[in-house]
């Protein structure tokens, strides 16, 4: 394969080396004219389609320049079967046949033969240049393409799924991995969740299927506001048929019934979460396996200290049925259910987990993990790790919605400190301000709630670290008396993380240090506080140990409202050892997504002027300005982050002088 056009663009040499063109604009003229095959493109065309508002002449000479550049990748004076030929004024690909992916995947779809089809899924890796990025205006020459081949692969994976001869073949796995790659980019691709739902049956896994159909109808009504479609119904009716009787077939002659489970108690303000028995869907020697994860899974949530973890015992008398999660969470008293598979082929490893609303079955969360099974207990202990990284912010967001949806009437201080929660990240003044606010109300309310008191101390810090406030010591000062009014927070670690990131905010770094530390030791899988520790290196002027925290922290929680936050450390981390390229290259990634966080120009506008690109360090200075007018160099330098780090501190007082920013 030359050209690989489905999922990211790939283009091979005939010596076997990677092509890398010289722009992007090239890149994606050889995309165009492959997908236009040998019937090419008029060169007016994709002059001013690619080249647009730069002239008739200006716009030819960038054509013949791209076109220069894609020649020179594939010579046509040797034995390459790939070139580009310009015959008056159409310009063309040549290539064999087997070059392009598209052309192959085409060419399979078109034969019957089940082979055929599970070639053709394997070729499909995403969606036309999914993995490009595609700049504005040029969006016309590859949207159709896209969603023509997205629709081919959707009638694949059906017709593939409905000519599966059998469970446990090449085939089967081909189908499987199609449907997930189509979900992973729509999760609302019924055809694909029918196919999973039929792969499951076919190897006698009736409840899989139908956890498959459960999580299509949830997402759905999420995304949609639909029901499934008529096909999709009566395939899940005719599973649950099927599974009926074989769930009759094999347990007439059980003589005791299952006992009815009891609802546990649990603190009436913390959010619950059962983890069910995950379907194994590999072998029967491989139960043991699946059992296995789900109890390291169980026990790395329930040193979170964030949400309610029923145990397993309680959550196994489910294990064999296909159960509605409303029910579930209706007989164990939990608000949140974790379901998901196990497979285990040869040395891979595959675990697929979601994260369930059990009063609305809306789906909140999902990933798949895949790796190799040599250090089983390793992989264990890794993907429960990962998964309880994960689902911690989904919970916690979907408290947060549920917060916001109470009315003020029946507002609590647990319900008040949800509702802070999305204002605490370190975005906004004013919604800092929100947050505390909040915090101040759910004190009032309960003033012995040392997790409000810890929070409204980080809000405190933070606006004395973002400069939000006149006179940031003030601020300082309340930010320590709140850490002292939270007393012993010894069991929490998110009060535990707060009050730590105030404190070192504070310059207080060893202090700091324990809070996390301990926060860290109860809940090993804190994503916020795997941040904070990489900050207190940073500030302690130990910036070699701080990228492997900040790494950690991206890894347990990569979706996390405070991802920025830890992108930034990972750069400043970077910037002290030199690295300013990398660090500029996240400062420009991390402006680009928020452009309302205003430290990012503060650090840009540095780095950009220490490495010598004086243009792009004004450009930032005045954002920074623009932003926060207010600002001066002294503030800035007075904070006590710098306490320990003089030297680093001065680098960056000078280069900000550089650029202009005022002094005082």
């Amino acid at each position: 394969m030359r050209i690989r056009l489905l999922g990211d663009l790939e283009v091979t040499s005939a010596e076997g080396q990677p092509v890398r063109f010289a722009t992007r604009k090239s890149a994606l003229l050889f995309a165009a004219l492959a997908l236009a095959g040998r019937r090419g493109h008029h060169r007016e065309r994709l002059s001013e389609g690619f080249w647009p508002g730069r002239g008739d002449a200006q716009s030819r000479n960038s054509l013949r320049q791209a076109l220069a550049d894609i020649r020179r990748s594939f010579p046509t004076d040797g034995d390459a079967a790939i070139s580009i030929e310009g015959v008056q004024e159409t310009v063309a690909l040549t290539a064999g046949p087997d070059e392009a992916d598209i052309w192959v995947f085409e060419r399979k779809l078109a034969e019957s033969g089940t082979a055929d089809l599970a070639f053709a899924a394997e070729l499909y890796r995403g969606d036309v240049l999914a993995g490009e990025v595609i700049p504005d205006g040029l969006d016309e020459w590859f949207s159709p393409h896209q969603i023509r081949y997205r629709q081919k692969a959707l009638q694949l994976v059906e017709r593939l799924s409905l000519a599966l001869p059998e469970a446990g073949t090449a085939e089967n796995a081909a189908c499987e991995r199609l449907a997930e790659r189509l979900l992973a980019s729509d999760p609302t691709a019924e055809a694909a969740h029918r196919a999973l739902m039929r792969i499951h049956a076919a190897g006698g896994h009736e409840n899989a299927a139908l956890r498959q159909f459960e999580s299509c109808r949830a997402l759905l009504r999420k995304h949609l506001d639909v029901e499934p479609e008529a096909q999709t119904n009566a395939l899940a009716a005719t599973l649950q048929t099927r599974g009926g009787n074989r769930l009759t077939a094999t347990t007439h002659d059980i003589a005791q019934p299952p006992q009815p489970v009891s609802v546990p108690a649990r603190p009436y303000d913390q959010p619950s979460v059962a983890v069910m028995a995950f379907d194994n869907l590999g072998g029967v020697d491989d139960e043991y396996f699946a059992d296995g994860v789900v109890e390291e899974i169980t026990a790395a949530l329930s040193r979170i200290r964030d949400f309610f973890v029923i145990a397993r015992q309680s959550a196994f008398t489910y294990k064999g049925r296909f159960v509605d999660v409303r029910d579930v969470g209706r007989e164990l008293g939990v608000s949140y259910v974790v379901e998901g598979t196990v497979r285990r082929g040869g040395d891979r490893l595959r675990i697929s987990v979601q994260l369930v609303d059990a009063e609305t079955r809306t789906q909140l969360w999902s990933e798949r993990y895949e790796g190799a099974t040599e250090d089983v207990f390793e992989f264990q202990d890794r993907i429960a790790a990962q998964v309880a990284g994960a689902i911690h912010p989904a919970i916690r967001g979907a408290e947060i919605e549920l917060a916001k949806r109470k009315p003020p009437t029946s507002l609590r201080a647990y319900d008040l400190v949800m509702r802070a929660y999305p204002s605490i990240w370190g975005r906004r003044k004013d919604t800092n301000n929100q947050a505390i606010e909040l915090l101040k109300k759910a004190i009032a309310i309960d003033p012995a709630y040392s997790r409000a008191h810890a929070l409204l101390a980080w809000c405190h810090a933070s606006n004395a670290a973002y400069l939000w406030a006149e006179q940031p010591e003030s601020e300082l000062e309340k930010a320590r008396a709140a850490v002292e009014a939270a007393g012993s927070i010894g069991d929490d670690p998110t009060a535990l993380a707060a009050a730590g990131s105030a404190l070192s905010m504070c310059g207080e770094q060893e202090r700091a240090a324990t809070f996390i530390e301990k926060a860290l030791t109860l809940d090993p899988n804190n994503a916020w506080a795997w941040a904070r520790h990489g900050w207190i290196a940073i500030y302690k002027d130990e910036a070699a140990r701080a990228a492997e925290r900040f790494q950690r922290a991206m890894t347990l929680s990569p979706m996390d409202p405070f991802a920025f936050n830890m992108r930034l450390g990972m750069a400043t981390a970077m910037a002290k050892t030199g690295s300013f390229a990398q660090a500029v290259a996240i400062a420009r990634e991390v402006i680009a997504a928020h452009p309302d966080i205003i430290m990012s120009y503060r650090y840009l506008a540095a780095w950009s002027a220490m490495s010598g690109d004086l243009e792009t360090a004004r450009w930032a200075a005045q954002k920074l300005l623009t932003a926060q007018p207010d600002f001066t160099i002294e503030r800035y330098r007075s904070l006590p982050i710098f306490r320990n780090t003089a030297k680093w501190a001065d680098q960056i007082v000078e280069a900000l002088k550089q650029v202009g920013l005022p002094e005082r």
